[in-house]
């Protein structure tokens, strides 16, 4: 089938962390990721994190934002089918779902299905009103016990204001939903338990 097709590494620092995750999640077949890009998050769930018969849901629109810059998502969509592709040929009881579309367009239908899910990324748009809506939307999503990892939270590119980046939408999300959270791990990403 060929192999893997990265051209970025914006995934790197997740795989030292979210093993520790594994023992605990409620579940290991129920996984949403919202900002897919090339495939490289998708492909580690589903080879390290889920079991034989779990599904990942990958929303995105595969058109990048004001961030992604010099042609970085030429391809991207390509690079994804062929990396998932890949990892279900390898794992044939382990699903992968893309879902091309504008995530509070996709995860409002997900919410009319009533979903669940053990584990939930957000890595999707970094503008704060954004990353605050798609955990807004995504929290009814998220199972008791479950996981919701934010990446970029430390995100602080030149030129980048901060209603331009996740950190105040993270801290807003949390300091109104403190009563029903625990704080896994802080640092470049941001997890958090849902406990009620």
């Amino acid at each position: 089938m060929g192999d893997y097709q990265y051209t970025k590494d914006w995934f790197g620092l997740a795989p030292q962390i979210w093993p520790q995750l594994i023992p605990h999640l409620p579940g290991r077949k129920n996984f949403l990721e919202i900002g897919s890009f090339e495939g490289r998050s998708a492909v580690w769930i589903a080879q390290n994190m889920m079991e034989d018969g779990g599904e990942l849901i990958c929303i995105d629109t595969w058109e990048g934002g004001e961030e992604h810059v010099n042609g970085e998502m030429v391809g991207s969509e390509e690079r994804f089918k062929n990396n998932t592709d890949l990892v279900m040929g390898n794992f044939v009881d382990r699903k992968i779902c893309p879902i091309k579309s504008t995530s509070v367009e996709a995860l409002g239908n997900l919410i009319a299905q009533n979903k669940q899910f053990d584990f939930i990324y957000i890595d999707g748009s970094h503008v704060a009103k954004d990353v605050l809506t798609d955990a807004c939307m995504s929290w009814p999503l998220l199972k008791q016990n479950g996981f919701m990892a934010f990446d970029d939270y430390l995100w602080k590119p030149d030129g980048f204001t901060i209603n331009k980046r996740p950190k105040v939408a993270i801290d807003t999300f949390v300091n109104i939903f403190e009563d029903e959270i625990s704080i896994s791990f802080s640092g470049y990403q941001f997890i958090i338990r849902k406990i009620k």
